[in-house]
């Protein structure tokens, strides 16, 4: 399906992008992906209570196939066929996928420790731009392995630790 047909499917939702991924697509509102479209299939991401919901309208978990083994993933579920002829059926279901992403994306912001911005909206901690001068003096970026082999142990802590002999 290409990105005119997903926008046009999803018209009475509102605008959507459409990012291609393995062989399928994310679909995004408001920056967030909440669907997917593989396997000539839509799937919607799913809290446990709107699952329930597809679940009841004869949904199947996102599921597929890796090295032989087949997986599922219960946080998306298909669109349900009822539901992809009734752009306000769908729009519906969409709205509550995107509260879905919206309420997952405010608990890993919550879930970050303190100090650490979200990874889409800042440059990871501790790098420096390739146009700016890195930071001279500090502690070093990755601290150095203890020499001695023993983990957490320095060649004199070994020797502080060892029993006096006479």
């Amino acid at each position: 399906m290409d990105e005119d047909a997903i926008a046009d499917l999803f018209a009475a939702f509102g605008p959507v992008a459409v990012r291609r991924m393995f062989g399928g697509a994310g679909l995004y509102a408001d920056g967030l992906m909440f669907a997917l479209w593989a396997g000539e299939a839509f799937y919607l991401k799913a809290d446990a209570a709107l699952a329930e919901d597809l679940k009841g309208r004869g949904s199947v978990p996102f599921s597929y196939e890796a090295k032989g083994v087949v997986r599922t993933m219960g946080g998306y579920w298909s669109v349900p066929e009822a539901a992809l002829d009734d752009a306000d059926d769908l729009a519906a279901l969409a709205r509550r996928a995107l509260f879905v992403a919206h309420a997952a994306s405010e608990a890993k912001a919550k879930a970050r420790p303190a100090g650490r911005a979200s990874a889409k909206n800042s440059k990871p901690a501790g790098r420096a731009s390739a146009n700016k001068a890195k930071p001279t003096g500090g502690a070093p970026a990755k601290m150095p392995k203890p020499a001695g082999g023993a983990a957490g142990k320095t060649p004199a802590a070994k020797k502080k630790s060892a029993p006096a002999q006479d």
